[in-house]
């Protein structure tokens, strides 16, 4: 009896392996629950945890939340600009809403006290260092799909950049602002103004010193799209 029981049970679960191959994970873990609650039954307590029950049981572990991410018909967060094999792609936005879209970025560029001085006093030999560092700003930011190979050509409607000098690190703090009407965002346009901006200051100023550095481009915030609004909270 007890032998023609373990045999019923054990040629119950070959079958329930082997009966489907789009969920083998889940099934086999399935399948050895119910085994090991067999097996409870009839010694008393439950047996060892074997390599296979482990491996399918993490396998099952793991995929519990992409499942739950799917069913709830969340994103994933893929890398969209990577193909399926592997290779370079620009994102199809045609399938998109388009929607007024807006960026907001900023960067530094660190001057030293030296050049700070000529640059506030309009003294540095090619001339007004910030009213050209901000037309090329924005002269940057209507080429970005020139200079970023996957960026979109999309129509801009703003472009807004502003150059400040600061007193507190003798640098120049650079805003810049893009705004456009489509299927996808103006963060790199955003930031391409910026940084444009910034290396003409370099530009500007580099005969009168060398170690002038540009740092902390970045993206302040973002509105419109699929994803909504964004704002940086440091």
């Amino acid at each position: 009896m007890f032998l023609r029981r373990m045999a019923v049970s054990f040629s119950h679960s070959r079958r329930f392996l082997s009966s489907s191959s789009s969920n083998s994970s889940i099934d086999i873990a399935k399948a050895i629950d119910e085994l090991n609650k067999e097996m409870e039954s009839v010694f008393g307590e439950p047996p060892a945890e074997s390599g296979l029950a482990s491996s399918a049981r993490n396998d099952v572990t793991a995929q519990e939340p992409e499942l739950a991410s799917r069913e709830k018909g969340e994103d994933t967060h893929d890398l969209t600009h990577i193909g399926s094999t592997g290779e370079a792609q620009m994102v199809d936005v045609s399938p998109k809403q388009s929607t007024k879209r807006t960026a907001v970025s900023s960067g530094k560029v660190l001057l030293g006290k030296q050049v700070f001085d000529l640059v506030l006093a309009n003294q540095m030999a090619k001339g007004d260092v910030l009213s050209v560092a901000k037309i090329a700003g924005i002269n940057g930011a209507k080429h970005t799909s020139s200079l970023i190979p996957l960026c979109h050509n999309i129509p801009l409607t703003h472009v807004h950049v502003d150059l400040t000098l600061n007193p507190k690190d003798f640098s120049v703090d650079i805003k810049a602002e893009a705004s456009s009407t489509g299927k996808t965002g103006v963060e790199m346009e955003a930031m391409t103004a910026v940084s444009v901006a910034g290396l003409t200051v370099y530009d500007m100023c580099k005969a009168a010193s060398k170690s002038i550095h540009i740092t902390d481009i970045r993206l302040e915030s973002k509105a419109g799209g699929k994803s909504g609004n964004w704002f940086r909270e440091e």
